[in-house]
């Protein structure tokens, strides 16, 4: 054999070794990197959990190949704001998510977390879990660990206490503070407090998340604080589940996307996220006066029983009511009520009419102490129809916002639980994008992508690059679409045939695949125990 032959024959051998060094490739599908550039013809292949090559590839240069032939290849969805501390442990599949796209999550929302991280990391890590997860550290949790209800502002010891306890959960991996303060303990905190933990988590890296005391009537103020706080503390901000629940104020995103956008001209980091529903969903306990859940569960029911307090906390609930232009409380509706679930799907205005009570607000009042009592002072999760369309297309529109559900694991059939757990991101590409053209598709992708990764530092998430890891989704643009309503919640997203988390299919062929390839993603002052 000549030179010229052995040359031939070793390029052949070489291709032959190189056709097998890619796990699996996907073929003939429209990509949408994530940056928000617009879509290309490209295969991408895949080995070891990595995006490996973006282009045309050789046919024969996979073990495993997917035919996305009219179909988007995107980068996994991450969800920025979803509540799963339990949930994911006893349902570590977490379908809902997975058939919606997501294959990250972002937990530890509205001041609400496990304390102890690492515990809670190494969990998830036996359990094993589908999507990966990263998780904030939540104020009400800590201040609840340290002072419990307490309706006053910290000792020094208590303050210190809690900002030792952030910077260990900084040091575990937490990706940055997160704070409910419209939700007892957090609501009793005062802004100084929430600056000095804040510092902590800017020390490490970490961001400032937080639904804001008000969303209503004092919505400007709040922002504001969150602004403040961004300022004073020095790190970046993100709002959660933007939004104008005030039906006197609809209409009024424009002032307060205008609030944004002011911050982030002066140099403070902004960013919020929403849900693409005109409800929300959260505790029945939200509708009563905060200072009337201080301390214990018993001093509530006292202050419930006792006639003249009773009459404080009905009035201050009217007084809300009218402040946000409504007469009555058919705007809360039921979604888990587990001491009688003959109500799930009910407003408190149509319970009360079953129960045969007068047709009044301050019956409904009554009503809402009365059903809280009944439930032992345990969560009764409500759905709440507050906001108008014109805000969430408004804020939908803003480039800075991102796309979230604020939701858990869902058990399937169990309650009347808000749509958003099971059609969030295929709502917003099959109505928002789809039908109405309120964003682009590229600009939609790149709110679930690369614009969430870059707000909590997931440095090799969110596009689709090699070396990237392999987090992606591949749906039908025309087919995708939410199925889930506020009627008959428990229906999985349509359009994703397949979804991979770390290279590894976990809808295939729209289907579960039961496998469980998910990592817990540290923030950026995570520090192995071994290194402190």
């Amino acid at each position: 054999m000549n030179c010229f032959a052995l040359l031939i024959a070793g390029c052949l051998a070489t291709q032959t070794l190189l056709a097998q060094s890619y796990d699996l490739v996907i073929r003939n599908g429209r990509v949408v990197d994530g940056s928000g550039n617009p879509w290309y013809y490209a295969d991408v292949a895949i080995k070891e959990g990595k995006v490996a090559r973006i282009g045309m590839i050789p046919a024969t240069d996979a073990k495993t190949q997917i035919d996305a032939k009219g179909q988007i290849v995107a980068p996994g969805f991450i969800d920025v704001h979803t509540h799963v501390e339990g949930g994911l442990e006893d349902r570590p599949g977490a379908e809902n998510f997975l058939y919606d796209g997501v294959t990250t999550l972002v937990t530890g929302n509205c001041g609400t977390s496990r304390t102890n991280l690492r515990a809670y990391f190494d969990t998830l890590g036996a359990v094993g879990i589908s999507p990966n997860l990263a998780s904030l550290i939540g104020h009400n949790s800590l201040r609840l660990r340290v002072m419990k209800t307490a309706f006053r502002e910290p000792t020094a010891r208590e303050q210190a206490e809690m900002e030792s306890l952030v910077e260990q959960a900084m040091k575990d991996g937490a990706v940055g503070l997160a704070t409910g303060l419209i939700y007892t303990p957090g609501t009793y905190a005062k802004t100084p407090e929430i600056v000095n933990l804040a510092r902590q988590v800017a020390r490490y890296g970490g961001v400032y998340a937080s639904h804001i005391r008000n969303e209503g009537q004092d919505v400007t103020t709040a922002i504001n604080e969150a602004i403040q706080i961004g300022r004073e503390a020095h790190l970046p901000v993100q709002i959660s589940h933007f939004k104008v629940a005030s039906k006197p104020l609809w209409g009024g995103s424009a002032q307060t996307i205008a609030l944004v956008e002011a911050a982030r001209r002066e140099g403070i980091d902004v960013t919020v996220d929403q849900y693409p529903y005109t409800a929300s969903s959260t505790s029945l306990q939200s509708i009563v006066p905060a200072w009337a859940l201080a301390d214990s569960d018993s001093l509530v029911l006292v202050r419930f029983r006792d006639p003249a307090t009773r009459a404080k906390i009905r009035r201050e609930m009217l007084e809300a009511l009218k402040t946000n232009g409504r007469k009555d409380f058919d705007y809360a509706v039921v979604a888990s009520f587990a001491a009688d679930t003959t109500l799930n799907g009910l407003s408190i205005s149509k319970i009360n009419q079953k129960m045969g009570r007068k047709k009044s607000a301050e019956a409904e009042a009554d009503l809402i102490m009365d059903l809280l009592e009944k439930a032992g002072m345990k969560r009764i999760q409500m759905v709440y129809h507050t906001m108008s369309e014109e805000d969430v297309t408004a804020i939908m529109r803003y480039p800075n916002t991102m796309i979230a559900s604020d939701a858990g694991v869902a058990r399937f059939n169990s309650g009347v639980p808000h749509p958003r757990a099971y059609g969030t991101n295929s709502r917003v590409l099959g109505r928002y994008v789809r039908e109405q053209q309120i964003i682009p598709l590229e600009n939609a992708i790149r709110r679930m992508t690369s614009l969430p990764a870059q707000r909590f530092g997931f440095a090799d998430r969110g596009l689709l690059r090699p070396g990237y890891a392999a987090d992606v989704v591949i749906f039908d643009e025309k087919t995708v679409g939410d199925a889930a309503t506020y009627e008959s919640p428990h229906a999985y997203a349509t359009g994703f045939s397949y979804v991979l988390v770390n290279g590894v299919p976990v809808i295939e062929n729209g289907k579960h695949t039961g496998r469980r390839p998910g990592q817990i993603l540290m923030g950026k002052g995570y520090q192995p125990v071994a290194q402190r």
